[in-house]
């Protein structure tokens, strides 16, 4: 069976936990997302964690089924020792930058290789990385350390970096939060931010890393509220943000996907959540906390994968490397930290 054949919902949901229950299974069968999204509640041993995402896959007929994770290093990591290696977060590769840009690609090529290596292994094959949000100064610290550096250019550049590395390693990137994060002065798993900088300043900082990769295959939008483009809606529910800033104003025409739509900056019940995003020009929406009622509502709302998304969908496959080349993880590692170490 093709990825798309017979119909998908317009859908990424999430799990309850390490193994799938008999409902859980005949629910997927039946709702038929397009993929799945894994985090640390789903998170046991390598063995465990590959026998869920075949259980997923099996669920919708399709091997190519994206499963997604939040495997950025730092605080936000779903795969962690015992079982899987501590990864940096991204703002020692922008000090380095400052330093040593040379050195600073290699570390983070280095680091790619190593965290799509250990995704691979277990079937996972989408990363919810880079982070591409520059910080403001006065910015929430929900961002802090996962951001590259505070400077537009560093973050695009390493940005780009980290984006052609998944790809040479056969994951795929969702570059995120689209328009950017970085001025949000709440968090929007509890607050729905207002940002109210001019066009000006946002074109030339939060939104810069974001318009110069606007050729990355796949996006997650913010919960934000930009009030220089759409002072009602926040990105994810704006046309003004999606239509006219991402997709006509940067040409990007990856797929593009919620935030967890049951973060508490967004209101309404899920069927309205999903139904604003879609018709805002979301592609798929995207829901994390694995409660059946929940998912219900928000497939209801999202509907079928449409035409432009399932291209999107497809264009987005066939960017990753096939049969991307095998690492020396030890030896990747030693460089890594050595780099990071200012040994390099």
């Amino acid at each position: 069976m093709s990825d798309l054949e017979g119909g998908r919902a317009a859908a990424i949901l999430g799990c309850a936990g390490p193994v799938l229950e008999a409902e859980e299974r005949a629910f997927f069968r039946a709702v038929r997302p397009l993929g799945f999204i894994l985090f640390a509640r789903n998170v046991e041993t390598p063995d465990q964690l590959r026998r869920l995402t075949d259980a997923l896959r099996e669920c919708v007929e399709d091997a190519a089924a994206p499963i997604l994770i939040d495997q950025e290093g730092g605080r936000v990591q779903r795969l962690r020792p015992p079982h899987w290696r501590a990864m940096p977060a991204m703002a020692p590769f922008g000090a380095l930058y400052r330093r040593d840009p040379a050195a600073a690609a290699e570390a983070l090529r280095l680091d790619v290789a190593l965290i799509a290596a250990e995704l691979r292994a277990v079937g996972v094959d989408v990363d919810c990385a880079p982070v591409l949000d520059v910080p403001a100064p006065d910015g929430h610290e929900i961002i802090g350390d996962r951001a590259f550096a505070d400077d537009p250019e560093t973050v695009a550049a390493l940005g780009r970096v980290a984006h052609d590395a998944f790809l040479a390693n056969g994951v795929l990137p969702v570059v995120k939060h689209m328009p950017g994060h970085g001025r949000a002065v709440v968090d929007t798993h509890h607050d729905l931010p207002r940002v109210g900088a001019p066009l000006e300043a946002l074109e030339a900082r939060d939104f810069a890393p974001f318009r110069a990769l606007a050729d990355a295959p796949l996006g997650m939008t913010g919960h934000i509220v930009f009030e220089a483009l759409d002072p009602e809606r926040p990105a994810t529910d704006s046309e003004a943000v999606i239509r006219g800033l991402m997709r006509e104003g940067w040409g990007f025409d990856g797929l593009l996907m919620t935030d967890d739509l049951s973060m508490k900056a967004l209101s309404g019940s899920f069927a309205e959540r999903a139904r604003r995003a879609r018709a805002a020009g979301c592609d798929v929406i995207l829901h994390c906390n694995g409660e059946r009622a929940e998912m219900e509502a928000a497939i209801e709302g999202a509907g079928a994968l449409d035409a432009d998304g399932a291209r999107r969908w497809r264009a987005a496959g066939a960017r990753k490397a096939a049969d991307p080349a095998a690492i020396d993880v030890q030896e990747a590692a030693r460089r890594l930290d050595a780099l990071l170490a200012g040994a390099g």
